[in-house]
């Protein structure tokens, strides 16, 4: 079977990447060894916010005293909420199948095998074509702890079919995943406790804010302890018993379930990658041009593959670019300005660059920072939350970055990640009619 077009991985970049190609008009087979849509829908970014969600309407009704409204008996049912996340990626996965067979991708269930940039096998077929993109994605990290195989620990896939709560939770790292699952499951009433081996949490983003919200959720009792390294884990009784390290010296807490939680990587063995021979940087990604092409013309790698940024919606574009390439468009990826969210709550977001990138690199900035009550909506509907804006610009006031800390931050970046991409000075804000009253006016606010 001849196609123009093979794409290994069904996850964001795969899937988009089989689309925009499908559409242009082009012969596509695209392989999935597991469930179209990859991490990030079936077992990542949308079952979780589903999960999120039902814990942020729990916090709103058992809160909604301060918002003169009386709401009794406030409970929730752990089995349902896990039913309706399954639900809801169901609908998901079938919505992308259809789109999928809408542009008439040969879709086929399977681990595929690379054997060279023009073939490739699954299931005993094999599958030649002119183009190959490469959109495996990735997987989590385990770190070699003793004692760590001996116990029944948690990954995120785990924690999002468990249908019982846990009497206590510890978390080991606290990035994205590990923050939003700590807000889960401390908004249910579990204790938890965080370990993280670096000084502050959510790593990369603006360290400011991500210590508020470290703050905020330290009040509403999770336990933090940060510069902190895990050396065992030892099976008890009644859980599982940790020891760690830290300036204070060794120690040890008790906790029901653990959830390891210390980062991804990308997946680059068991589909035939090094019958490519393609170049690959120090840290063992695929090197890719700004057009998501390889040191093998004709073979793209898009998505977790390349290293870039391990975030869906980065994937997504990458695709873009990448069937744009080979369908001789003009267009080029870009990182100045891609966004990263918390869905805690509240949430945090960020585009652009840091304060401590900027600092790192010697580049001169001017910070505008505005508490998110600026903003009368915010106001009306977060009684007692408080929120901060923080603006980075430049000599020119050209923005450089934003960090919203304030529901609804996931909302607002996008806004100030297109500001960010053209080049934009805080002045343009104004030049814009905002509906009003909306939180977005905070842009406005600032000078």
């Amino acid at each position: 079977m001849k196609y123009q077009v093979a794409i290994i991985g069904g996850g964001p970049a795969g899937y988009t990447a089989a689309e925009a190609a499908g559409k242009a008009g082009l012969s596509v087979v695209l392989f999935e060894k597991k469930s179209v849509g990859g991490v990030c829908l079936n077992e990542g970014c949308i079952p979780t916010k589903s999960l999120l969600y039902s814990a942020k309407v729990y916090d709103t009704a058992r809160h909604a005293s301060k918002y003169a409204v009386s709401a009794s008996e406030v409970a929730f049912d752990l089995g349902k909420i896990i039913a309706r996340k399954s639900k809801v990626v169901r609908k998901l996965v079938l919505g992308v199948k259809a789109r999928l067979t809408a542009c008439q991708v040969h879709l086929v269930q399977g681990e595929a095998y690379v054997a060279d940039a023009h073939t490739v096998t699954c299931g005993g077929e094999s599958y030649e074509c002119d183009h190959l993109i490469l959109c495996t994605g990735s997987e989590t990290v385990i770190p070699p702890v003793p004692g760590l195989e001996h116990i029944e620990y948690w990954t995120h896939r785990e924690a999002l079919e468990n249908k019982e709560l846990p009497a206590s939770l510890t978390i080991v790292g606290v990035g994205v995943i590990g923050m939003e699952f700590a807000s889960f499951f401390s908004s249910l009433g579990v204790p938890v406790t965080v370990i993280e081996m670096m000084d502050e949490i959510l790593g990369g983003l603006d360290k400011e804010l991500a210590a508020l919200l470290r703050a905020d959720y330290a009040k509403r009792g999770v336990n933090f302890l940060l510069n902190t390294r895990v050396t065992s884990f030892e099976k008890t009784a009644e859980g599982v018993r940790i020891g760690y390290e830290n300036a204070a010296g060794s120690g040890a807490l008790e906790s029901d379930k653990v959830l390891m939680s210390v980062g991804r990587r990308p997946v680059t063995a068991g589909f035939g990658l090094e019958n490519l021979n393609v170049r690959m940087t120090e840290r063992g990604r695929i090197e890719v041009d700004e057009f998501m092409q390889t040191s093998l013309p004709g073979v793209y790698a898009c998505g977790d593959l390349n290293g870039k940024s391990l975030l869906a919606h980065t994937a997504v574009r990458q695709a873009e670019v990448a069937v744009h390439h080979l369908l001789g468009k003009e267009d080029a990826m870009s990182y100045k300005a891609i966004p990263g969210v918390v869905y805690t709550n509240p949430e945090i977001a960020s585009v652009g660059a840091t304060e401590e990138a900027l600092v790192k690199a010697g580049t001169a900035y001017r910070a505008i920072k505005l508490p998110m009550t600026y903003s009368g909506r915010f106001v009306a509907e977060n009684e007692g939350v408080n929120g901060l804006c923080k603006v980075l610009v430049d000599d020119a006031d050209r923005l450089l970055g934003v960090h919203i800390l304030g529901n609804p931050a996931s909302e607002l970046i996008v806004m100030a990640g297109m500001m960010i991409e053209d080049g934009r000075k805080l002045s343009d804000w104004k030049r814009y009619v905002f509906p009003h009253p909306t939180v977005g006016e905070i842009f406005r606010e600032m000078e």
